[in-house]
């Protein structure tokens, strides 16, 4: 159960299949109650299964991992600090105006990596670490 005060965090990318459920995922081990974790895409689609595999690799259970559409979260409930993880080059918008402050953290897309099976592994496991590494430091700055 969430206490209360925890703010909600909400973590936004294009399909919500890779970079935003690995910082939900994350937040949550690393945040533990003191962030109420959450994401959703502008264009929702399933979450990609190595985006599974890699939190998997690192002890993250992803059974209730899902895709959820912005408008979830669009006005219905209240959120503390949206944080935007597309990178440069996605149409993601910069800001959401249903938060209290937007960030903007910019992360290669690895649903979109190409390749052998191999080498799409090695991104998504790339910008897991990366993800996993400014959540880290998100947590100790104690935004």
């Amino acid at each position: 159960m969430m206490p209360a005060e925890a703010p909600r965090v909400l973590f936004l990318c294009t399909h919500n299949s890779a970079r935003s459920q690995m910082a939900e995922a994350l937040l949550r081990r690393h945040g533990g109650h003191r962030y109420e974790a959450c994401s959703a895409g502008l264009d929702p689609t399933d979450v990609h299964p190595l985006t599974r595999r890699v939190l998997g690799e690192i002890g993250i259970e992803t059974r209730d991992l899902n895709a959820k559409g912005v408008d979830a979260f669009l006005g219905k409930v209240p959120v503390k600090l949206a944080i935007v993880v597309c990178a440069q080059e996605d149409t993601c918008p910069r800001v959401y105006p249903f938060a209290n402050r937007t960030l903007y953290w910019p992360f290669d897309d690895p649903a979109a990596a190409s390749g052998t099976p191999e080498e799409q592994l090695a991104v998504f496991r790339r910008v897991r670490d990366e993800i996993a590494d400014r959540v880290r430091r998100f947590v100790l700055e104690g935004v």
